[in-house]
């Protein structure tokens, strides 16, 4: 039998590994799903659960917490039952998600020594993700040196966005060295527009908010499938509340908290990356699911809040593009949760929003009322798709092999050095002409 060209995807989480399997076949328009699955649960009770293109479960295992397996383990075992499950197709390269590009990457790159230490320079940006993203490439090189992988980056949707929309009200000296607005989900973005817009041409030039709505959440602006906008800035814990992580809020009670509860800066760090959002807000869960079918009346509140942040965010990034033309649903909350959408879209009915309740209900594409000055949809995400679309194309440009990779520009002392080097300094961080105000 023929082998066709199929990609490897690769999503590593805190305590998950995602993957997935795209068949190149050129008789077909698009790339072919193959398989999909997931180990969750690492560190812990560790499970794999796999399924087929019709989404049909093919394959299920534990392991206990006491059999210790580590990160390589797992992913050395996923390797290898997906060696021996594919029929007809050779994988041909591998393609990763990384969570922070840094200011200078703006889009996918082939993985090499120097762009791995690169990425590690970043790791201080998103501590939580950076270092799971980046550790099956290193796996992967040294297993399989001559399989060519791609690092694709959640930040790099945003880098074209208008210096007003990325720099914040900091000292210049901080934003030349990378202390700006980065936004992430940007591999979601990029794959609902260009969704959105294919199916629906004549927006091209509309005025778009989308909410990526899931465990975590953010809001972004788009305007001829470019983001202008977003709510996730310098990290992924800004903008709207999300399942464990606070969203944004006044900095200065972080000083409160460590200056009042004696709080180490690891300490507000895991507050508020782990204990906060609907978890925190609710006392019950981080699962929205759990959160609408409770009866706990901060469950409630829990929802109420997450529903009128979203609201109020999808407001700021109208202002952002002068407007708003069309509202998107996606993620796992924005793509399942009727009564989400339906709380968010009564809040902006000043917008111009206004739900179809059955279409809303029976979660159709589109979901506005017919007499709604703005348009709303529900367009499914699917961020490995994306990651493969841009491995393959990659690898066809370079028309195998694949180019060695560019070298990393030189640093503008990056945000990594710049951390390192203001934890050596005294308590005045910067050297600035004038006086603080009082």
């Amino acid at each position: 039998m023929a082998k066709h060209s199929a990609c490897l995807v690769l999503n590593a989480g805190s305590s998950s590994l995602k993957f997935s399997v795209f068949r190149d076949d050129p008789t077909r328009a698009r790339l072919q799903p193959v398989l999909s699955g997931q180990v969750s649960g690492i560190g812990g009770t560790a499970r794999l659960e796999a399924k087929d293109a019709e989404r049909r479960v093919i394959a299920e295992r534990y392991w206990s917490a006491d059999q210790s397996l580590s990160r390589q383990d797992l992913l050395d075992h996923v390797l290898a039952w997906i060696s021996t499950t594919l029929d007809g197709d050779h994988i041909v390269a591998v393609g990763h998600r990384v969570v922070h590009g840094g200011p200078d990457i703006a889009e996918p790159r082939v993985v090499s020594p120097a762009l791995l230490e690169e990425l590690q320079q970043l790791v201080p940006l998103a501590p939580l993700h950076q270092p799971h993203n980046i550790a099956p490439m290193r796996l992967i090189a040294e297993r399989f040196p001559d399989l060519p992988q791609v690092a694709c980056f959640d930040t790099a949707f945003h880098r074209g966005q208008p210096w007003v929309t990325r720099t914040y009200a900091l000292p210049k000296e901080l934003t030349a060295d990378g202390v700006c607005s980065y936004g992430f989900h940007g591999l979601s973005y990029e794959y609902v527009s260009r969704t959105l817009l294919a199916a629906r041409p004549e927006l091209a030039r509309s005025r778009i908010v989308i909410c990526h709505l899931g465990n975590g959440s953010s809001v972004c602006a788009v305007q001829n499938g470019r983001s202008v906008d977003t709510s996730m800035g310098f990290t992924a814990l800004d903008g709207v509340p999300m399942g464990t992580r606070s969203g944004a809020l006044d900095p200065s009670v972080i000083f409160y908290l460590v200056r009042e509860y004696g709080m180490t800066l690891e300490d507000v760090e895991t507050l508020l990356y782990t204990r906060s959002g609907l978890l925190g807000v609710s006392g019950l869960s981080n699962d929205m699911k759990v959160l609408l079918e409770s009866t706990d009346a901060d469950a409630h509140q829990a929802v109420e809040l997450f529903c009128f942040r979203v609201a109020k965010e999808v407001a700021a990034q109208s202002a952002s593009i002068g407007g708003l033309d069309a509202l998107v649903f996606t993620g796992g909350i924005g793509e399942n949760a009727p009564r989400v959408r339906e709380l968010i879209a009564e809040r902006l009915a000043w917008l111009g929003v206004e739900l179809d309740a059955h279409a809303n209900a029976a979660r159709h594409d589109e979901i506005g009322a017919e007499r709604a000055r703005a348009r709303s949809f529900v367009v499914p995400t699917n961020e490995e798709l994306m990651i493969a679309q841009h491995t393959l194309a990659l690898l066809r440009e370079a028309r195998s092999p694949l180019p060695a990779a560019r070298p990393a520009p030189p640093p503008r002392r990056p945000v990594a050095a710049l951390l390192r080097q203001a934890a050596r300094r005294p308590r005045t961080f910067l050297a600035l002409k004038g006086t603080a105000p009082r």
